[in-house]
C-alpha cells in the first residue's frame, strides 16, 4: 500500500510531536503522517520515567557553566539553554491559551536549586551566582550560605548534615518539573483532532529512498501483522531519540556520514513514601563526579509523573550497547560504517576514563547507590527507595576540524543540503528546547516559507512572541515574555 503525504515524522516523541504541531499551525492544509515503532507514543526517552523531567533552563545544572583551569566560569551555554527554554514556554502558553493544553497535566512549579559542599565548591557557586544574577535572564537567582535559609529551601538535604561543613545553594523559584510524556501525548491528541493527520503505531521504518525529484519513499512494516506500507513525502523528519542515528544512516544522505553514537544507560532511585516526598519541593543539582558524563550530574528531584508525586535521585549512568530501552544489544555495532569507524574508534580511545566510569557504575551495589544519595539526603533510609531504569541516551560522535572523532554533549540537527530530510541527534537538554530545535529545522529545511516577511514568520510571531529577536540581548523583551508564560502556565503560583 502506498500513501502520498506532505510530511513524514519518524518517532513518536516530543520532537516529532512539537514539529507536527508547529507545522499544523503554520499550514493547516499539510498532510502529516507520524510513524511510531511501539504501540503508543512517548514510550522511549520522552516517557516521564525515562528522563529527569527538568525544564532545563540553566538555573541549577552546574555542568552548563564550566570552570577552566584558571578559575574562569563560562555562562554562555546556560544563556543559550535558558533562552531556548523560554521559546518552549511560549509555544506551550500559546497552546494553553487556545485550549489545546492544560498546564496542570504536564508542568508544575518546582524551584531549581544548585547545592554544593566543601570550601572550593562553595567558592565556585558564589562566583557562578555573581556572574549569572548580573544577567537579566537569571536576575531572580538567589544565593545563600546560611544553613537556616537552606533549611527552608531543602529541608531533607540539610537534616542531619554536619553543621561545620561549608555549604551553599542557589535557588530560582519559578523552575519547572515537566512530564514530557504527558505533554507529548497531549500534542499528539491535538494533531489527531485535526484533519490531514495519520498516526501509524507498531510500524518500523525499514528503508528510506530518495527519488530523482527529491521526494522520499519511506517504507514501513507493521510489527504485528507484517504488512508493508509505503509513504511518499516531500519532507521527512527523524525524531526517534536514540533510534535517530540508525534511521539517519538508512537515508544515505551525504550529511549523515561520519556521525556515530555513544549510548549511555541510566537508573534512578525512586521514593514514593508520602512523608518523605512531602518534605522536598525542589530540583536540587550538585557537582558531577570526576569522569562522569554531563547527563550524570546527581540531583534529588521532586517529580509529578502521570499526576503522581515522587522523589527521584540519580541518574546512575552505565555502559550499554543498546540505543533504546526497547532496542537491541547489537545497536552500537550495527551503527558502524566505513564513514564513521575512525571517528567512533577515536572518540572511544580518547574517552577511556568515561568508559571505565560507566562500567563501574553498572556494578554499583544497592548500598553504594544509597550512600551516594546520602551525600544529598543524609538521613535517607534504604527501605524507602527502589531502583527504576531510565531511558537510553545516545551522545553524538562526529569528526572535528582535524578529522578526529570527538564525543559531544547536547543535541544537533543534521539536515540534507536540499532541505528534504532532517534528523535530531543527541540528548540533554533535548526535550526542554524542542520548540527552538524544531524552528531551527524549519529555517534550514523551509527557507522560502521562513523568509523574514513571510506568512510562516508572521504566524510564528503570534505563537512565539520573541521569534526573530534575542532574549539574551533584549531585557525589555524578556520582561514582556516571561510574566506572560509564567502566568499562563501557572509557574508563578
Amino acid at each position: 500500500m502506498t500513501t502520498t503525504t506532505d510530511v513524514v515524522l519518524v518517532g513518536g516523541g516530543v520532537m516529532s510531536a512539537t514539529l507536527g504541531v508547529i507545522l499544523r499551525e503554520l499550514d493547516p492544509s499539510l498532510n502529516i503522517t507520524l510513524v511510531e515503532r511501539l504501540d503508543h507514543v512517548a514510550h522511549e526517552s520522552t516517557d516521564g520515567w525515562n528522563n529527569a523531567g527538568t525544564g532545563h533552563a540553566g538555573y541549577c545544572e552546574l555542568n552548563y557553566t564550566p570552570e577552566d583551569d584558571q578559575g574562569n566560569i563560562s555562562i554562555d551555554r546556560a544563556l543559550d539553554i535558558n533562552s531556548a527554554f523560554e521559546v518552549s514556554l511560549q509555544l506551550w502558553s500559546y497552546l494553553v491559551s487556545k485550549g489545546e493544553l492544560k498546564p496542570e497535566e504536564f508542568i508544575h512549579t518546582t524551584p531549581h536549586c544548585s547545592f554544593v559542599w566543601g570550601e572550593d565548591h562553595v567558592n565556585f557557586l558564589r562566583k557562578r551566582h555573581g556572574l549569572m544574577s548580573a544577567h537579566h535572564l537569571f536576575k531572580e537567582m538567589e544565593f545563600s550560605e546560611d544553613p537556616r535559609v537552606l533549611e527552608e529551601w531543602m529541608p531533607l538535604i540539610t537534616d542531619g548534615r554536619d553543621p561545620m561543613e561549608p555549604v551553599a545553594a542557589t535557588r530560582v523559584g519559578h523552575g519547572a518539573d515537566v512530564d514530557f510524556g504527558s505533554l507529548t501525548r497531549a500534542l499528539v491528541r491535538y494533531l489527531e483532532s485535526k484533519p490531514n493527520f495519520e498516526l501509524l503505531l507498531n510500524n518500523s521504518v525499514t528503508t528510506m529512498d530518495q527519488a530523482d525529484d527529491g521526494s522520499w519513499k519511506v517504507s514501513c512494516r507493521d510489527r504485528h501483522t507484517g504488512a508493508n506500507r509505503h509513504l511518499e513525502a516531500d519532507f521527512v523528519f527523524i525524531g526517534a531519540g536514540g533510534g535517530a542515528l540508525p534511521l539517519l544512516q538508512k537515508s544515505g544522505i551525504e550529511e549523515s556520514k561520519g556521525y556515530g553514537g555513544f549510548p549511555v544507560s541510566g537508573q534512578w532511585l525512586v521514593c514514593r513514601k508520602s512523608d518523605v516526598v512531602e518534605r522536598h519541593d525542589a530540583k536540587v543539582y550538585g557537582k558531577a563526579p570526576v569522569g562522569a558524563p554531563p547527563m550524570s550530574v546527581p540531583h534529588l528531584d521532586t517529580r509529578i509523573i502521570n499526576g503522581e508525586p515522587a522523589l527521584l535521585f540519580g541518574p546512575f549512568a552505565g555502559f550499554t550497547t543498546k540505543f533504546q530501552k526497547e532496542g537491541s544489544f547489537f545497536d552500537l555495532f550495527s551503527s558502524l560504517r566505513g564513514s564513521n569507524f575512525s571517528s567512533m574508534m577515536g572518540a572511544g580511545m580518547s574517552n577511556m576514563d568515561l568508559t571505565r566510569y560507566l562500567i563501574g557504575e553498572v556494578f554499583q551495589s544497592a548500598e553504594e547507590r544509597i550512600e551516594s544519595l546520602r551525600n544529598f539526603y543524609p538521613r535517607a533510609k534504604f527501605d524507602d527507595w527502589t531502583l527504576q531504569h531510565a531511558g537510553k541516551r545516545v551522545q553524538v560522535i562526529k569528526k572535528d576540524a582535524n578529522g578526529r572523532g570527538v564525543l559531544q554533549f547536547g543535541t544537533e540537527v543534521v539536515a540534507a543540503s536540499d532541505g528534504s530530510l532532517a534528523a535530531l541527534l543527541g540528548a540533554s537538554p533535548g526535550a526542554s528546547t524542542a520548540a527552538k530545535a524544531m524552528i531551527d529545522v524549519l529555517e534550514r529545511c523551509f527557507p522560502g516559507q521562513m523568509a523574514e516577511d513571510g506568512e510562516w514568520t508572521r504566524r510564528l510571531q503570534e505563537m512565539i512572541p520573541s521569534h526573530g529577536r534575542s532574549l539574551k540581548e533584549d531585557a525589555d523583551l524578556l520582561n514582556e515574555v516571561r510574566p506572560y508564560t509564567l502566568s499562563t502556565l501557572k509557574l508563578n503560583e
